[in-house]
């Protein structure tokens, strides 16, 4: 095992410590370790992303499900068209992606490449969303609607699922505000919601993969699920202690480097 291998899973604990600290985020983190630390191609690692992040945030689901704070009928609403959306993204429009994307004279633009750059777009909006919401921005109030815009939700939902199978990351930024304003939950409620929701999408978007790739390590990946869900349980341990203020804001800022980082490097070595 080479040395960036090894800190590839250091990296992975680190992540899930992340989550159980500040309850979110740590995920955005999974494909660039999977492609500057172990070694896995952007196409694969956003693949192999759906089934960690996936199985991680199943964990936090079931603990929301135990306490009742969890909505069956939202997760129902948003969650069907988001799964639909993941898994044909990743069963038939991913696939279907040209390689290159572009090519244009000397310019050409390969798919990986193009992976990584729309990726690296994802975490620096997320970036922006930590560092906002840790500084003091006004928090989703939740209300109470007559009731659901059945189709409106049902649309966000399908176009969050595509925007997940192509980047491999959970997007539970984006649900959570849908679920507060739209499906007025409470926000403990909200918070139980977007995980169940994240993890069926993600777990469902890994088995359209799996149909129609067949290089995929499941000793492997099967390693690294584990790494995550030790950190959250030392994470979760460590709350208390830890200004999970204060670590969402640096932990957004280190978000946000790495995303620079990765455009800087993709577009300079393409």
């Amino acid at each position: 095992m080479d040395l960036a291998t090894l800190f590839g899973y250091v990296a992975f604990v680190a992540l899930g410590i992340v989550l159980g600290l500040i309850g979110a985020g740590g995920s955005i983190m999974t494909v660039p370790i999977l492609v500057y630390l172990m070694d896995v191609t952007p196409s694969l690692a956003t693949g192999y992303s759906l089934a960690i992040v996936g199985t991680t945030a199943l964990a936090g689901a079931v603990q929301y499900l135990r306490r009742g704070q969890s909505n069956l009928k939202m997760a129902l609403v948003f969650g069907t068209p988001a799964i639909l959306g993941v898994y044909l993204t990743r069963r038939v429009l991913f696939p279907a992606i040209p390689d290159p994307v572009l090519d244009i004279g000397e310019f050409s633009l390969g798919k990986d490449v193009a992976v990584m750059i729309l990726f690296a777009v994802f975490m620096l909006i997320m970036s922006l969303s930590m560092i906002r919401s840790s500084k003091g921005a006004v928090e989703p109030q939740e209300t109470q609607p007559a009731s659901i815009n059945v189709p409106l939700v049902a649309i966000l939902g399908i176009s969050v699922g595509v925007f997940t199978g192509l980047v491999g990351a959970g997007g539970g930024f984006m649900i959570l505000p849908v679920l507060v304003l739209m499906g007025g939950l409470p926000m403990r409620v909200a918070i139980g919601t977007d995980l169940l929701i994240i993890a069926a999408k993600s777990l469902v978007g890994f088995v359209g993969e799996a149909q129609v790739v067949d290089s995929i390590d499941y000793g492997f990946l099967a390693a690294i699920i584990g790494l995550p869900l030790l950190g959250i349980v030392i994470g979760a341990h460590l709350n208390t202690r830890v200004p999970a203020s204060r670590l969402k804001t640096a932990f957004g800022w280190f978000v946000m480097l790495m995303g620079i980082y990765i455009v800087a490097r993709e577009v300079l070595s393409g």
